[in-house]
Order: C-alpha cells, then structure tokens, then sequence
C-alpha cells in the first residue's frame, strides 16, 4: 500500500496482493519508523458506512472503506473510490484506488501492480 498525503488530500494505492487482502480480510495494516515514533496507516472496512472516512489519533492514521465497496473489487474494473470529508471548516480528500503499472520507466517493482489501461502516455 502506497501513501501520498498532500495538503488536505489523503491517496492510498494498492497492489493487486493489497486489493486482495482488504477484499478478503478487511484490514490492511503499514508503518513508517520514525527513530522511536512509528507512523502506523491502515485500511479498514466498514460494515454500515456509507463513503469513505478517516481517523488520525496517537501517530495511526485509520482509513475507513464501506464493506459494499470491497465486493468484487478485485475482479471488476472499478479503479478506486473517493470522497471529501468536511470537518469544520475543512475538508479531507480521501482516495483509495488501484495502482497500475508505470507506462514510463521507472526503477519500481512493479510485478504486483494492475495492468495499464493505458497503453501508452
């Protein structure tokens, strides 16, 4: 699972074994050591939830996925899902979604990720 968190906007990008694991086990669970803090983000389905939700307390980031999302997910071509969570007079946008192979070069293993759909730039 990849993290990429700029400003207000909360990316998670999951590998074909990532998309498995919360499809079948409802929990995918990182961590980023930090000397002797550790930052822990983890996917976590949720049965009667409705879109997407987070929670950020003690160094753990929580990101909440509805149940009904997950179903089929890693067989059909739905990419990912997203939703801005107002708090206050701010707003979180949280992405979930698939994470293709690169159509450029990189150095990355990319051997777990989904194919393009893109065949090219």
């Amino acid at each position: 699972m990849k993290l990429r968190i700029k400003g207000n906007s909360v990316r998670l990008r999951l590998s074909k074994t990532d998309v498995s694991i919360i499809c079948n086990k409802g929990l995918l669970k990182d961590k980023t050591s930090f000397g002797k803090n550790i930052f822990i983000y983890t996917l976590e389905s949720a049965k009667d939830a409705e879109n997407l939700s987070a929670v950020f307390s003690d160094s753990k980031m929580t990101i909440y996925i509805p149940e009904i999302f997950l179903k089929d997910w890693e067989k059909n071509d739905v990419i990912g899902f997203d939703n801005g969570v107002k708090r206050g007079s701010d707003e979180l946008f949280i992405l979930v979604e698939k994470d293709f192979q690169c159509i450029d070069e990189t150095e990355e293993d990319q051997s777990d990720n989904f194919e393009n759909p893109s065949k090219a730039c």
